[in-house]
Order: C-alpha cells, then sequence, then structure tokens
C-alpha cells in the first residue's frame, strides 16, 4: 500500500489563513506550482530558500507515493522594474548594461540558476516552463478576459480592471488586502498613466522604440505583463484548478493576488486549493542588502570568500542548517549557526556510517516504531522538518546507545530504523554524504585517530596527564572520545 494512504498531512494554506488537511484532486496524484526566477541576475539566498522548501516537499510527495507533476517557472520576459508596471524589463536593461542580446543574459543566468540548484542536490521539476515559450497562451487569456469586460485597452496596452472585478470577486483575498483602504491609500493618477485606477495591472504592454524584446499582438507589438505568465503556465499544466501554488511570501502581493483574479476571470472557477508561501532570510538579525553589504552569495558558502563566514561549508551543510528552521519562519543566517549546523551535520552522517556495524540481538529494548511514527507525524505537521530533524537525532542517540552495549535491537527494529534514517535523511531532506576531498573530512578522521593513537600509547605508559589532556582538549574542539571494548570511537558534538 502507498505510503500517502496512511499519511493525513496538515499544510497552512494562506488562502484560508489556516492548516487543512490535504485532499487532492486526484486521488494519489498531486498538481504543484512555484513560482521560479527572473533571470537577469545570479540567484540570490532567498530563491535558495523557498525553492529548497518546495524541493523538501516535492520529496516527501514522492517518498510517500504520490504522483507529482511538479511546475517551477523561468521568467524571461515581462518582468519590469517595479509592481506598478513602470520602468524598463529587468532582463532588457541588464542586456542594454551589459551590451549583449536578451537572451544572452537569460541563457547566462538560467544556467548558474541550474548550477546552483544542482549544487544543492536540488531535484529538477517536473516541467520547466518559460515565459516566452507561451506568449501564445498568454494573448489568449488577455482576449478571453477583454470579451468579459474585466480589462480595457489604452494606446496598445491592456489592462485588468480590478475595481469592475471587486464588484463580484474578492480582489485581495489571499493577502487579506481591503480594496477600499487601498483606493484610500493610494495616490491619484498623474494624468501621465494610461490605468482607469492604479489598482489596475497589466495584462499587455505596448512596447517603446527602444524595447528589443517584443511580440506582435492584437493591439500592438509589445510583452506580456509579469503577473499574466504564471496563470497561462500553471492552467496549461495543472488544470483550471490544481493543488498547491507556492512561492516566496513577497510574492504573495500583488504578484499571487493577480494571478488569483486573472485566472478566476478567465475559468470561472477558483485556481488553486492551497496556497504555500516560505518566509524570508536575514543576516546576522538584519536584513539582506547589497547596499549595506549585509549580504551572501550562495557560492560564497562553498568558497568561505565573504566576510561574514569564517570558512567554507559543504552545500550539504548549508542545506541542512536552512532545513533546521520551519518553512514558513524567518531564517537567520550567522557563522555561528553554520558552524553548529556543521557539528550536527557531521554527527548525523557518523550515526548513519556506524548502522551498518552495529550487533543485531534477538530482542530490542528500544521503541523503534513509535519513533518512526514521530517522524512521520513531523513532516505531515506542514512539514515540519525541525521536529523531524530532532527526531532523527534521538534516532542517533539510539544507535549509539546500541553501538555501545546499553541498548539492544532485532533484526525488524533494525532494518526499520535503518531504511527511515536513510529515507528521510537522503530522499526526503536530500542531504548528501560528504565525499573523501569536501571539507577534508577524511584528513580530519586520518588527524583523530592519529591522536588516539598517541592516547592510547600514553595509557600503556601510564602517562595518565598526557592521555587525559588529548581527550580533554579533543572535546574543547567539539569532538567527544568514547573509550569501548571494541577499542577507542570519537564523533563530533
Amino acid at each position: 500500500m502507498e505510503l500517502y494512504k496512511s499519511n493525513e498531512i496538515k499544510v497552512y494554506n494562506s488562502l484560508s489563513k489556516s492548516k487543512e488537511v490535504l485532499k487532492t484532486i486526484n486521488e494519489g496524484m498531486i498538481g504543484m506550482y512555484v513560482c521560479g526566477p527572473t533571470v537577469y541576475s545570479n540567484v540570490h539566498l532567498g530563491n535558495v530558500r523557498t525553492f529548497m522548501s518546495f524541493d523538501m516537499i516535492y520529496r516527501y510527495f514522492l517518498h510517500l507515493g504520490y504522483k507529482v507533476r511538479y511546475v517551477r517557472n523561468i521568467t524571461d520576459a515581462g518582468h519590469l522594474e517595479n509592481d506598478a508596471d513602470e520602468g524598463e524589463d529587468r532582463i532588457a536593461k541588464k542586456a542594454r548594461l551589459e551590451q549583449l542580446e536578451p537572451m544572452e543574459i537569460v541563457q547566462r543566468y538560467t544556467v548558474d540558476f541550474h548550477n546552483i540548484l544542482n549544487t544543492f542536490n536540488f531535484l529538477p521539476p517536473s516541467i520547466e516552463p518559460t515565459a516566452t515559450g507561451h506568449i501564445v497562451e498568454q494573448i489568449e487569456i488577455v482576449k478571453d478576459i477583454l470579451e468579459k469586460g474585466l480589462a480595457y485597452e489604452k494606446n496598445g496596452s491592456v489592462y485588468f480592471d480590478v475595481l469592475k472585478y471587486n464588484e463580484t470577486e474578492h480582489y485581495g483575498i489571499l493577502s487579506g488586502r481591503n480594496i477600499e483602504d487601498s483606493i484610500h491609500n493610494t495616490r491619484s493618477l498623474d494624468g501621465q498613466s494610461e490605468k482607469k485606477n492604479p489598482q489596475d495591472f497589466a495584462l499587455w504592454k505596448k512596447a517603446d522604440e527602444r524595447h528589443i524584446m517584443r511580440w506582435p499582438s492584437p493591439w500592438s507589438d509589445g510583452f506580456p505583463g509579469w503577473h499574466l505568465e504564471c496563470s497561462a503556465m500553471s492552467t496549461k499544466y495543472l488544470g483550471e484548478n490544481f493543488d498547491i501554488h507556492g512561492g516566496g511570501m513577497d510574492l504573495k502581493f500583488p504578484h499571487h493576488e493577480c494571478e488569483i483574479a486573472q485566472s478566476q476571470t478567465r475559468n470561472n472557477v477558483k485556481p488553486v486549493n492551497y496556497w504555500l508561501h516560505t518566509n524570508m532570510l536575514t543576516l546576522n538579525g538584519q536584513k539582506m542588502a547589497k547596499s549595506t553589504g549585509n549580504y551572501i552569495l550562495p557560492n560564497d558558502f562553498f568558497t568561505g570568500q565573504s566576510k561574514h563566514l569564517s570558512k567554507a561549508y559543504l552545500p550539504s551543510v548549508v542545506r541542512f542548517f536552512m532545513l533546521q528552521a520551519n518553512y514558513k519562519s524567518i531564517l537567520d543566517f550567522s557563522d555561528a549557526a553554520l558552524l553548529a549546523s556543521e557539528k550536527g551535520y557531521f554527527k548525523l552522517m557518523d550515526a548513519i556510517d556506524l548502522l551498518d556495524k552495529l550487533d543485531v540481538s534477538n530482542a530490542s529494548t528500544v521503541d523503534v516504531e513509535s519513533w518512526k511514527a514521530k517522524c512521520y507525524s513531523a513532516m505531515n505537521d506542514d512539514f515540519n522538518t525541525p521536529v523531524l530533524i530532532a527526531n532523527l537525532f534521538e534516532g542517533i542517540k539510539y544507535i549509539n546507545q546500541i553501538k555501545e552495549g546499553n541498548e539492544s535491537i532485532d533484526d525488524k527494529d533494525y532494518e526499520i530504523l535503518k531504511s527511515t534514517i536513510n529515507s528521510f535523511v537522503f530522499d526526503v531532506l536530500g542531504l548528501e554524504k560528504p565525499s573523501g576531498s569536501d571539507n577534508g573530512s577524511d584528513k580530519l578522521k586520518s588527524v583523530v585517530e592519529m591522536l588516539i593513537g598517541m592516547r592510547n600509547d600514553a595509557r600503556e605508559n601510564k602517562n595518565w596527564a598526557l592521555s587525559d589532556k588529548i581527550r580533554d582538549e579533543l572535546l574543547e574542539l567539539g569532538i567527544q572520545l568514547k573509550d569501548g571494548k571494541d577499542g577507542t570511537t570519537f564523533s563530533i558534538n
């Protein structure tokens, strides 16, 4: 029997602002759309955190046996510099500044995006569509919304009529905003804008003579509005009503609010059943910003070349750190926190290596079934990875106790313990074992084993002072020696 049939998942739905039991439209199948990057610069850490959260969620669905269609788009046109439909296209501007073709910019930063995600061991989505590959679909949506009287054309551009839509629907249903308050707090138009109302948003923009990225349409040579692409691609690949839509909380308004309005108007049905949003990142308790120098790029973690870092870190250590916070919580990066996560990561890996060396007994003194149930319970509670990780460390405690002979485990429970830890650590959390060249882990092991040998010699010569000194100074460094019947082992705390 597939695991999803015995695991009821609750998710926090941004639409209802409460936890709800996940009930998929089709049994055993999940359609999930996540807003991807605008590829005009190197992927930033906030993007990585969002996509890592949904990679973990995707992995858990697959682990439970769901058939998942995971769609994550690439925005390669139409995203202007601000949300008021003003300014240059971000990709076109970068192309102008670097004197390149826009598609060269798109290619360069799409490759960077994929390289970074591959380094962090992301699974690829089922489909990764692009905005420029779906211009025809977007034009058809604009036509339909115009025919329904909820959009208007002005000088070759087309705008969605938010106030008219709000007469029968709720514009603000996701973000909790009230249109009346929005009107009250918005400055009146200065006469230069083509919009009837400041709240209206572009479905299609006429391109001026300098704009390179343009396509023919019934209204003008131009380009689609940023919000339109997600409505076009999500409905094309997942249907008019699908299970899950995800993204960073910064997209909740106006991007996702506009998606709902467009799709609701086009299809006369609620487009998404569950909206999931990830929270923001901070660095040393402050907002990340290039202008203040308070920022880290993903590659900085691997090189250690940042004033905020004391050393380089493995991608899996950074991934482990990120997953120690719930995806809905603010996550604060600091070197001290990463160092602590590194110790926890190696402790986890050391315990997994010990698994293959455990002696199996005729009876168990540890309750592995209850422990396994707690692991699933954590993930079923809105993908609570911090609680899952705490449970995994409880499993590590079992491993160490069994190794030391303080607990015992029978063959059946041993297989449950081993398969559960491996499934959650590698398949669901997406961590990887350190390779021999990574972070000098093999060298560290060799040095510690050399010191253990020196300590053993000291003990044989009854040089207790030197023996204790080696043990105590290693402990200060976070390396604990354990003397047992099979010799001395160590763990990184």
